[in-house]
């Protein structure tokens, strides 16, 4: 008897090599992404900035059907992925109960003998990733409706000392739903990530570097970063609506 299955169960040292690569990864990314170096912003620190500025200019648009319709939009698309999710999940739920599918595919492939108890720590892995994310974007959800009750909250005059206050509140909501939203994402890449563990090991270590960079490529050297980085409105102190004035020069 093999001494690394009596000790690891049915998982090989390659297995969990493999999988520790695959949650360091989707751990590293994360990071990265929400605290990039001070010279190389990722986009979601970018469109940070470009919510506080749709905030500010939410204050002075008459009327803000605009903006209500904008938050709407973003509050379908976490329903749409949360939604994706249950379903996900349920039929992850289902295969669990019927690995034997999955058995088939195996030998058609050579892939030998598996366990029925790893083919169900493979998918459990990928619904760890998917029911996170089905967390997430419930959250996501309900922080844009927050959002949307405080920019009701904001006084129609812009002259009104509580409208900037409040405004910037709505922004910083905004911006933490986003920060869910995103995390979500995240998890869905990393999910579809986890099932290359069906192919053995070295699937999985191949779709996670290959999810990686396809993550680090969309937040870092992607050309919609390129067309953001083009103008990002400043943390200006300027009254709401006031245009930034540029300095012409003597």
């Amino acid at each position: 008897m093999d001494p690394d299955t009596t000790l690891l169960g049915p998982l090989s040292l390659a297995d969990l090599a493999a999988l520790g690569w695959l949650f360091l990864a989707w751990f590293s990314i994360g990071w990265a992404t929400e605290h990039p170096p001070r010279d190389h912003p990722s986009v979601t620190v970018l469109m940070k900035a470009h919510r506080r500025e749709w905030m500010r200019q939410f204050i002075t648009r008459n009327p803000r059907i605009f903006d209500s319709a904008i938050l709407t939009t973003l509050r379908e698309g976490t329903a749409f992925f949360a939604s994706a999710c249950l379903i996900a999940i349920g039929g992850g739920l289902a295969l669990i109960g019927n690995t034997d599918q999955l058995a088939g595919v195996a030998r058609q492939f050579d892939l030998g003998h598996i366990p029925a108890l790893k083919w169900e720590i493979k998918i459990v892995v990928a619904l760890f990733f998917v029911a996170n994310a089905l967390l997430r974007f419930i959250w996501s959800h309900r922080l844009f409706g927050y959002c949307a009750i405080i920019m009701a909250s904001v006084p129609n005059e812009p002259e009104d000392p509580r409208a900037l206050p409040l405004a910037m509140q709505a922004a910083d909501i905004n911006i933490t739903a986003a920060k869910s939203f995103n995390s979500g994402l995240r998890c869905v890449y990393f999910s579809l990530a986890a099932l290359g563990w069906l192919a053995g090991p070295l699937g999985l270590f191949l779709s996670t570097v290959y999810v990686l960079f396809i993550s680090w490529r969309r937040e870092f050297a992607s050309r919609s970063r390129r067309a953001i980085m083009k103008h990002v409105p400043g943390e200006t102190r300027l009254p709401p609506g006031e245009p930034k004035r540029e300095d012409t020069g003597p």
